[in-house]
């Protein structure tokens, strides 16, 4: 029998009492020896349960899961019957493995009832396995009821995974009943003694699945106008913010959505979006209470960004949004709107390089509580049209984006220091005219 010994991270994974709890993303990370780790814990904990282990095709769940557990489970306390697929324990648990090859296997388990459900490599589930899947969950025993499931990104359920745990969730923190535990390969220190050569051979990989099963990122799709992303890179806790910090608020304001990023930008010229409101169905006195609301009591904005449409007066009042919001106490100034030139300046703080202790870093921080920024930067598509420019469709994924695109514009990196005001090129412009820095 093999030595029962898990990782700190597969051991969050067995100690989760989430509904939903996924522990997905590098290759190697042991999340396959976490189930059944998990899966033998609850067996021998509550006499009865059942349980029900799942990939979506028997060649599959021989070769990995089933192989394991024989090497794995003990045999004075459980008995494993082949002819069903079956670890029967000593107090009459269940634990059975399953299948589903087509999408309407799932129908062959409509009359069963389990405590808990395993899905070991879910992204290879339709999102209507799944959910059909968790209608067998109940029984009245008071025993725990949960789905948990492990994963590496791609695979034909890769999107609804991403958008279901990874978009919604910050790492580690249950929120409605689900809980997202990101895995690397480094997390399984078991591996990396018995097998130091591994990291290598996913080195050899071309780079999108390099970046899948080394790395273990989700924001990987064709047509991605920002693959320069990555959350490992990019999203990380915003430290305590000096005052010698410089704080600016960018927005994107409609009727369908107000989008609005607090910026902090450090001594070295990396910024750190470290607040977002994201809301929808608010005329401008609304956005602006909501803004005001938002931030805290003291808190200094040296600067606040509105798009150039918002300047603009409306006819039917002969008034500007700006001014609206100015008479609600908010004073914006107007952002570099060159769509193009603030994209490339974005992709400029997103771009990354390695730091003083060798480490992949970017001049951009996200905040993982700026949940609408990350679902929605890393899912923009090249314009067909304008190729250097990002798509306006899907309209929900932009309003983060642009928020985002009106500070880059604006201050921007050169030289690794960030420049304030215009971009370059129209400073040169109002130069050319003989306007004054007084002016600008």
């Amino acid at each position: 029998m093999m030595e029962l010994s898990v990782t700190r991270k597969q051991m969050e994974f067995i100690r989760s009492t989430a509904f939903e709890t996924l522990f997905g993303g590098a290759a190697g990370g042991g999340k396959s020896y976490a189930q059944l780790i998990d899966a033998l814990v609850f067996a021998l904990t509550y006499p009865r349960s059942r349980q029900l282990m799942l990939r979506r095709t028997f060649p599959e769940l021989r070769r990995s899961l089933i192989q394991v557990s024989l090497d794995l489970y003990p045999s004075d306390c459980a008995v494993y019957k082949e002819s069903v697929h079956r670890w029967i324990f000593a107090n009459q648990s269940i634990l059975e493995f399953g299948f589903c090859d087509s999408e309407n296997d799932v129908t062959k388990y409509q009359s069963a009832e389990y405590d808990v459900i395993r899905f070991d490599e879910l992204t290879h589930f339709t999102e209507f396995q799944f959910t059909y899947l968790l209608s067998r969950i109940r029984g009245v025993n008071g025993y725990p009821k949960q789905v948990k499931s492990s994963t590496n990104p791609g695979g034909v359920g890769h999107h609804w995974v991403k958008e279901r745990y990874i978009d919604r969730l910050v790492p580690g923190e249950e929120s409605g009943g689900r809980l997202f535990l990101p895995a690397k390969v480094t997390d399984n220190s078991f591996l990396m003694a018995s097998d130091p050569e591994y990291l290598q051979r996913l080195h050899l990989l071309d780079e999108q699945s390099r970046r899948a099963l080394l790395h273990g990122e989700w924001d990987l799709f064709e047509g991605q106008y920002f693959p320069e992303f990555s959350r490992e890179i990019h999203v990380q806790e915003v430290p305590d913010i000096p005052t010698g910090w410089r704080r600016y608020l960018a927005i994107d304001y409609g009727l369908d959505m107000l989008a609005a990023l607090w910026i902090a930008l450090d001594g070295e010229g990396t910024a750190w979006v470290y607040r977002e409101v994201y809301q929808s169905g608010l005329v401008i006195s609304e956005a602006a209470q909501r803004i005001l609301e938002a931030e805290r009591p003291g808190e200094v904005i040296d600067q606040r960004l509105a798009p150039p449409d918002l300047f603009a007066r409306r006819q039917e009042t002969g008034r500007s949004a700006v001014e609206i919001f100015a008479e609600h106490g908010l004073y914006f100034e107007k952002a570099a709107g060159d769509r193009i030139q603030g994209w490339y300046a974005l992709k400029e703080y997103l771009h990354p390089f390695r730091g003083t202790q060798g480490e992949r870093t970017a001049r951009l921080k996200i905040s993982p509580r700026c949940r609408n920024l990350i679902r929605t930067l890393p899912a923009l598509q090249y314009d067909p049209n304008r190729p250097n420019d990002a798509a306006t469709q899907p309209h929900e994924l932009t309003h983060a984006p642009d928020a985002l695109r009106y500070f880059t514009a604006t201050v921007r990196v050169a030289g690794g220091a960030p420049s304030h005001g215009l971009l370059e090129r129209e400073v040169d412009a109002f130069l050319a005219y003989g306007v004054g820095d007084g002016a600008l």
